[in-house]
Formats: structure tokens, sequence, C-alpha cells
């Protein structure tokens, strides 16, 4: 129960302190595609990148 409070607290600082990362969501490899009308955004190397993190602080925490 605590290291699932602590990941809970990581996950709500990473969403709060987000926006303030001017590079967080427009790394290299992220698609955006902007049309007339329409708009897509994905950030694929953005997801990637916390993906290993995460999986790096897990990986510590069952250690």
């Amino acid at each position: 129960m605590i290291y699932l409070g602590l990941v809970l607290v990581a996950l709500g600082l990473i969403f709060s302190f987000g926006g303030k990362i001017p590079w967080l969501g427009h790394l290299p490899g992220d698609i955006y595609i902007q049309r007339e009308r329409f708009t897509f955004y994905f950030p694929l190397t953005t997801c990637i990148l916390i993906s290993v993190i995460i999986s790096l602080v897990l990986y510590l925490f069952r250690r």
C-alpha cells in the first residue's frame, strides 16, 4: 500500500508540473498533424520516455 501511494503521488506531481516542463510533449518523434479543420497529436516519444522511467522506478522498488 505504501508503494502504491508513492506511485500515485509521483503521478500526481508529473501531471501537476507536466505543463511547466517545456520539452515534455514536444520531443522529436511526437506526431503532430494540423490540417484546415483537423488537428491530430500523438506524443509517441513522450509516452515511450515516461514508460521507461516508470519501469525503472518500479524495478528499483522491487529490488
